[in-house]
């Protein structure tokens, strides 16, 4: 039983992973600076119901007997638990490094890669994988509604069997790492990289998957890679001549329904670009020999995942929701399912990251200009700001002022508290309240919160 540390466990790659390493009877210990400040205390409460020891973030988890440190991107060499290991000189390991290992010794691992909906399809290939009784590991980077009851954070589903699902990230370049049985490219938008360097990247990772490759045949930055591996199935919603097509796509109160080879699903998520993440899921599985119609009848059951477009309630006809879109094509695809709707819409879009928003902030904004309607409010707080030595030069205020030179209903707040009293002032019923944004536990708290108050 080898002792391992965590340092930034509540993160949903690293929490997943050290829950992972548990399950395999490794003794686990974690810190994370978010529970020494009070904050996701109910993620730390689950990592501890299953065994893992959390410590402060103050180097004194950490002893001779430690076999290695691992760390997310966003730790950097001044935390004391860094300090601390390099003194007693324990291996320190990259997050990416550890899902590597764990995902190698798979006979049959899946990669899901991606600008958008990796989350999404990750987990629905994982649940198809569970219900057709495969026995996947499941390693996400959201929390999964199907398995909300089970002990620990529902980021995980824990299996012996020889199928591994993960998502590869190509933010950090980690994606280079994996070398997959299967290798899934939902799509290639605008995000932390330029679309020529994302093509590169998710090129290289398709021709590596030993066996094939599922790629977005709608997405038009992804036709340079659709011929680079011998066995690449396509999905579409849009394209007839796709290997896997859904069409007569209808929202329905409480999701969507779509055919595929003339019979008729349902699924319980709205948007027609969930219909293209089930598509990629049921692409996916056909490659590990499941039907494709039962795929789909499967995914019927299939309840989605914590803060994708999420309703956290509804309180004298305003519903709120919670939704993680932070990248263009994810607010586009949020805009468009939202506006299949009827309804006022207030927007509070955080933006998450000063490099980020010089990079794509302007196009977040035209994605939100393109399916406003005159009535529609776009609220921004200050960009959120994780920690650590940026360079902040951009503001939310410089956002909303593009936003308003587009003729959008955009405003800006110092404070998410001043934010959060505007929309209890003018939200009135038949509203809804999207609440957007990544890497922040709080802006669900904001939802309850709201819908406390709007009572």
């Amino acid at each position: 039983m080898a002792k391992i540390g965590f340092c930034a466990v509540a993160g949903s790659g690293m929490s997943a992973l050290a829950q992972v390493l548990k399950y395999k009877n490794n003794e686990i210990y974690g810190t994370d600076r978010n529970f020494d400040q009070g904050k996701d205390i109910k993620n730390k409460k689950a990592l501890e119901e299953v065994g893992i020891k959390i410590y402060p973030q103050d180097g004194s988890m950490l002893d001779k007997d430690f076999a290695v440190l691992y760390t997310s991107t966003a730790v950097e060499d001044t935390i004391l638990d860094i300090k601390r290991a390099k003194e007693l000189n324990i291996p320190i390991k990259h997050r990416s490094d550890l899902l590597t290992e764990v995902f190698s010794s798979y006979k049959y691992n899946i990669a899901v890669g991606g600008t958008s909906g990796k989350s999404t399809v990750t987990a629905m290939i994982g649940y198809i994988l569970d219900k057709a009784d495969k026995k996947p590991l499941v390693i996400n980077g959201a929390l999964l509604k199907n398995y909300e009851d089970q002990k620990g954070i529902p980021n995980v589903i824990l299996n012996d069997g020889e199928y591994c699902v993960i998502e590869a990230d190509e933010s950090d370049g980690s994606i280079e790492k994996y070398t997959p049985y299967i290798s899934v490219v939902n799509n290639i938008t605008l995000d932390h990289k330029s679309i020529e360097e994302l093509q590169q990247l998710f090129g290289n990772f398709v021709a590596k998957g030993k066996g094939g490759a599922i790629v977005n045949k709608d997405n038009e930055n992804s036709e340079p890679i659709l011929s680079l591996n011998p066995n690449t199935l396509t999905f579409s919603i849009k394209d007839k001549t796709a290997d896997f097509y859904a069409e007569k796509i209808t929202p329905v109160p409480d999701g969507t329904k779509y055919t595929y080879n003339k019979k008729n699903y349902k699924l319980n998520l709205i948007g027609a670009f969930n219909v293209a993440n089930a598509m990629c899921a049921v692409a996916c599985c056909s490659l590990l020999g499941i039907k494709p119609e039962d795929a789909c009848k499967i995914l019927e059951d299939f309840l989605g995942t914590k803060r994708r477009l999420e309703v956290l309630g509804k309180t004298n006809d305003i519903t709120v929701i919670d939704d993680f879109a932070h990248n263009p094509d994810k607010v586009a695809a949020s805009m468009s399912a939202l506006k299949s709707y009827k309804g006022r819409l207030i927007l509070m879009f955080q933006p998450h990251g000063f490099a980020p928003m010089r990079l794509m902030g302007k196009e977040i904004m035209d994605s939100f200009i393109e399916y406003m309607s005159e009535d529609d409010i776009l609220l921004l707080p200050e960009i959120f700001f994780a920690g650590g030595t940026v360079k902040k030069d951009i503001s939310s205020l410089d956002l909303v002022n593009y936003a308003k030179r587009h003729n959008a209903n955009a405003r800006f707040f110092d404070t998410r508290d001043k934010l959060k009293d505007y929309i209890l002032e003018i939200a009135k019923p038949n509203d809804r309240v999207v609440l957007m944004g990544a890497r922040d536990n709080s802006i669900t708290d904001m939802g309850f919160e709201l819908l406390e108050k709007l009572k």
